[in-house]
């Protein structure tokens, strides 16, 4: 059982409740693809936990006194000033979302035919270094190969290969730390680790930043697992890995529990001067980057709540009794359970498919059209080498399934309803047909793809 809830509801939103002959007929005409559903068709919605989380009564409250001066406004101190007291950076701007400030960061620091390092590139921070040219490097530890393994941070960067990189003959750009590892099932990264490829990085005379979307998550996590930060508040771990590292990006829809909002943070002022430029001339002055004042100011007063233990506390023992759901109705996942995601072992469940059926996307779909939950495949549609007629040419190493939850939003009725769900499916996995691709972008392909069952 969860722990309670550390606040109540006042304000409800009605969800839609719909038949399954609904579902088969908005699916289908959805090209079977999630992204393409409307919302009004989704009963639980755990495709994303970016930007869906619901505002505190104080962040309304603070959106009230948002002021819409063009430069200048008191709302863009206000954030900056909790940006400084959490990160230490000096420069930081505020940005419409996190690709935005990944596309800012990159462009000033990338040149076409250098290599970005990562524990794992999420979708969208690959996406911008190869638009730029550049080649994105994946180097996930060793324990993270074992989805079974309950190792405590399998987030971590690999950092003899990190050594060997930097030592090579390729031209690295930049190191990059995903905290927590979201392509890499939501696993947190140590602070040891943080430390330890900050100082190799700064020995090759490479810079070290933080993708910080999910930092209250991760830092919740060290105090709970590693050794020496057990006396430790989330926000003091948080503050501490910020000053390890050279500066960050950061999607706020996540951990800064806001509708929109991002960030850019650095240490180096030759480089803020050259993202400042850049920021003007694609997302708006640099005192409020495409948001309203409104919208940072309820950033401010996020970044504030977003490291109170039992926010997170709470947030951690919902998403642990999700995956204990699941594994009493015999579906599997990543094991240990992060804080923001379920990433359920699809491949395990439904092994009458092969990888070039899109295990992954096939228990995606059999979520919606079995109970109107919609969430998204990280498997071999998502992370597989396909050609150009979308036939698989190598799988991806795992076929996942990623339930993210949303902050403060579904209650424990609403989480044991994907738990009876699940049960209902794995009664008879075998019935659940796979997919073929009928429409293949060329680019972040899940977003846009279609597909059609192979009955």
């Amino acid at each position: 059982m969860p722990t309670m809830e550390p606040y109540r509801i006042k304000v409800v939103e009605p969800i839609p409740i719909t038949t399954r002959a609904h579902r088969e007929r908005a699916l289908a005409a959805a090209g079977y693809n999630p992204f393409n559903l409307a919302g009004t068709d989704v009963t639980i919605d755990l495709l994303s936990d970016s930007g869906t989380g619901a505002l505190s009564a104080e962040q309304q409250a603070a959106g009230l006194r948002g002021d819409e001066t063009y430069a200048g406004a008191r709302s863009y101190y206000r954030f900056h000033d909790a940006v400084q007291d959490l990160t230490g950076y000096p420069h930081a701007f505020p940005v419409h979302q996190g690709r935005a400030a990944e596309r800012i960061l990159f462009t000033a620091l990338l040149k076409p035919g250098q290599v970005s390092v990562s524990n794992t590139h999420f979708d969208t921070t690959r996406a911008n270094v190869e638009i730029l040219g550049g080649t994105a490097v994946d180097l996930p530890c060793r324990a993270a190969e074992d989805l079974d393994d309950d190792a405590p941070f399998k987030g971590d960067i690999d950092l003899d290969a990190l050594e060997t990189i930097l030592s090579g003959p390729r031209d690295v750009a930049f190191v990059l730390l995903t905290i927590t590892n979201n392509g890499g099932g939501g696993q947190p990264v140590s602070m040891a680790n943080i430390k330890a490829a900050g100082e190799i990085a700064r020995r090759h005379g490479v810079p070290l930043f933080l993708d910080a979307a999910r930092f209250a998550e991760n830092a919740w996590l060290v105090t709970q697992r590693e050794p020496g930060y057990e006396n430790h508040t989330p926000r003091q771990v948080a503050q501490e890995a910020f000053r390890l590292a050279d500066g960050c990006v950061a999607s706020l829809k996540k951990d800064g529990i806001v509708h929109m909002g991002g960030l850019l943070a650095v240490r180096d002022p030759e480089l803020a001067a050259r993202c400042e430029l850049l920021l003007i001339a694609t997302e708006g002055f640099r005192t409020y980057g495409g948001l309203s004042g409104r919208d940072l100011e309820m950033l401010a007063q996020g970044l504030q709540e977003v490291t109170d233990p039992e926010y997170l506390r709470a947030r951690a023992d919902a998403t642990a009794y999700v995956a204990e759901l699941a594994r009493a109705a015999g579906v599997d996942s990543v094991r240990p359970t992060g804080v923001h995601a379920v990433y359920l072992n699809a491949g395990r469940l439904l092994r009458h498919l092969p990888p070039s059926r899109f295990p992954g996307f096939a228990l995606a779909t059999e979520l919606y059209l079995a109970g109107g939950i919609r969430c998204a495949e990280l498997g071999s549609l998502y992370l597989g080498e396909l050609d150009d007629e979308g036939e698989l040419l190598k799988p991806a190493p795992y076929e996942l399934v990623r339930l993210a939850i949303p902050r403060r939003v579904y209650t424990q009725s609403h989480l044991e309803y994907v738990g009876e769900t699940l049960a209902e499916i794995a009664k008879d996995p075998e019935r659940v047909p796979g997919y073929r691709l009928t429409h293949v972008p060329k680019l972040l392909r899940h977003f846009n793809c279609r597909l059609e069952p192979v009955v």
